[in-house]
């Protein structure tokens, strides 16, 4: 196995920003098939169902915490995650919707057809209704249930609002990304519109509060007007640190010193979300709730490199299924945990959320068969050996088919063109195109010499189509070992065929004009008639038009709405 040098950068630099020092877990042999998530959990020792605060981050990047040795300020998280369980073994999804699906319906994105890309504001497409959501059965379980932050399931028909999926209230956005203070988001030239909800309506008034601030504020406003004697769920989806890099100047004026403008931003952003996550806490001490609490962190995907955000040392970006889109920051706090302090390097899922929350809150899980989530409560709390053992990260049919896959490659059995990645054990495999594979440097390193990282993408090839890495050994994938270990890849190529055998077509519609917020006065919201619905149900399936007479009047409609929004927005300013 070559190994390649760090020209100008010594082991004792690697040493100090704690690179070389972490204690991976032990390598273990490809594994069975994991136990069945359904199998009954005990319930948990609990007096009484736990408060439960589940805070999501968006585009945070795995080395953007301090206790990942980060040059970004967050005191809160660090202290949090020190005193309770860190999880190092802790993998997402490498973009938005698909980690938000998936930790909501605790499925795979294979078993809902959302395997592909994210939901646009413009497509009639949404989180499949006939999915028992995560909230649905808090409530059942008598939970109160509220949403505050970013939703990015899908909007085009009310059925597919928050306050339908399970939530009692809900204030955010429901597209990917808004401005933080206007709150407004294009989707292309021209496609432009409000987007800030309170419960089902547009919370216009709103309006020019750092969003950051805003969901802090909001959570503090339920704890305070809710009763601690009663359970509640709390699903905080912060809009930060995605694009626009946008701060209050205070935060920014903290790391002037940074060369790098988009990481200083970045950082200021980091920054006040981590303030925004301790005045979160504070507010439980304060209202009663605390020491019945569990509060889990996690990041929703890898971060995106040139936008401010780092995974280093990790291996690739957002949006790729290298390790560094979809290994995720992650901890549990809580006073309820056996054994605090520690580091868990129990691989965990961002599926497992959804029945270990459930277990939590003494819900019922019988009537929700084929979960690809396990209960990692034990894991967690008191160290148990986790029941997960493999990770499908996904099968994209749709994404480009990398040009020197084949079917020959895939020993006959998987066609290797095909964008996959699986883990299982100790081992990781990729097929297709898995993206951007650099290894990129804290952006504040700007005179970072050596290019070993370079070196690996240039050997790499792109005449490849298959990657093999031992992730326990490797967890940097510097090393593939697809051409020494053919038997594993055969056996990893087994089971994508296995999963890929339980996969539903993909959900992922053409747009559709009519979502144009110009039609919606000015604000993006549901858009379909119950007539559309009923031509839009077919899955997998591209939009079909309207007539051409039925399109004609909406290229009518649409210069009389611009002209009142244009009026509205006058009203606003």
């Amino acid at each position: 196995m070559a190994v390649y040098a760090l020209t100008g950068f010594s082991l004792v630099s690697l040493l100090s920003f704690g690179y070389l020092s972490w204690d991976w877990m032990k390598p273990s042999l490809v594994a069975d098939v994991a136990t069945d998530p359904m199998e009954k959990s005990p319930p948990p020792p609990f007096a009484r169902p736990p408060h439960i605060i589940f805070i999501l981050t968006d585009d945070q990047g795995y080395h953007d915490v301090g206790y990942h040795g980060s040059d970004i300020q967050t005191p809160t998280l660090d202290r949090l995650a020190a005193e309770g369980v860190k999880l190092e073994n802790y993998y997402i999804q490498p973009i938005c919707t698909p980690s938000r699906s998936q930790l909501i319906t605790g499925r795979y994105q294979i078993h809902t057809g959302l395997q592909h890309s994210i939901i646009r504001p413009r497509q009639p497409n949404c989180l499949p209704l006939d999915q028992v959501t995560l909230p649905q059965k808090l409530q059942e379980a008598g939970y109160s249930t509220h949403m505050v932050g970013k939703w990015h399931l899908g909007f085009y028909k009310k059925e597919c609002l928050p306050t339908r999926r399970g939530f009692d209230t809900f204030l955010g956005s429901l597209t990917g990304n808004v401005d933080y203070y206007t709150y407004d988001n294009c989707d292309g030239p021209g496609v432009c519109g409000y987007d800030l909800h309170e419960g089902e309506d547009v919370a216009w008034d709103q309006s020019g509060k750092y969003s950051t601030f805003l969901y802090a504020q909001r959570v503090s406003k339920i704890l305070a007007s809710h009763s601690p004697k009663e359970p509640i769920f709390i699903y905080v989806a912060f809009q930060a640190v995605h694009t626009p890099l946008q701060s209050p100047k205070e935060y920014i004026y903290r790391y002037r010193s940074m060369g790098n403008v988009a990481r200083r931003k970045y950082a200021a952003m980091v920054t006040c979300m981590d303030e925004a996550v301790k005045n979160i806490t504070w507010a439980l001490k304060k209202y009663g709730y605390y020491d019945n609490s569990v509060i889990v962190f996690s990041t929703d995907n890898g971060g995106q490199t040139f936008s401010g955000g780092s995974n280093w040392p990790l291996r690739g970006r957002k949006g790729t299924y290298w390790e560094g889109g979809v290994r995720g920051i992650g901890f549990v706090h809580s006073p309820l945990i056996k054994h605090k302090r520690r580091t868990s390097w129990a691989l965990v899922h961002i599926t497992d959320w959804y029945p270990t929350l459930v277990n939590l809150a003494r819900g019922n899980l019988s009537n929700v068969p084929g979960l690809d989530g396990y209960n990692v409560w034990p894991a967690i709390s008191e160290g148990k050996e986790s029941p997960r053992t493999e990770i499908l990260h996904n099968i994209d049919p749709l994404y480009n088919h990398a040009k020197y896959g084949s079917l020959e490659d895939g020993f006959g059995i998987w066609n290797t063109a095909v964008q996959a990645s699986i883990r299982v054990g100790e081992w990781k495999l990729l097929t297709g195109d898995p993206g951007y594979s650099d290894w990129i440097p804290p952006q504040t390193l700007t005179n970072f010499p050596g290019s070993w990282w370079n070196l690996e993408r240039l050997t790499d090839g792109l005449r490849k189509s298959v990657w093999l890495f031992n992730i326990t050994a490797d967890p940097y994938e510097r090393y593939d070992l697809s051409d020494q270990r053919p038997d594993v890849v055969r056996t990893l190529l087994m089971r994508l065929v296995h999963y890929n055998r339980t996969a539903i077509p993909v959900r992922y519609p053409a747009e559709n004009p009519r979502a144009h917020p110009d039609f919606n006065g000015g604000a993006w919201g549901p858009w379909a008639s119950e007539d559309d619905v009923e031509e839009w149900e077919g899955i997998g399936e591209p939009l079909k038009s309207r007539n051409k007479k039925k399109k004609c009047k909406i290229c009518k409609l649409r210069s009389f709405f611009r002209k009142l929004n244009t009026r509205l927005m006058s009203n606003r300013i």
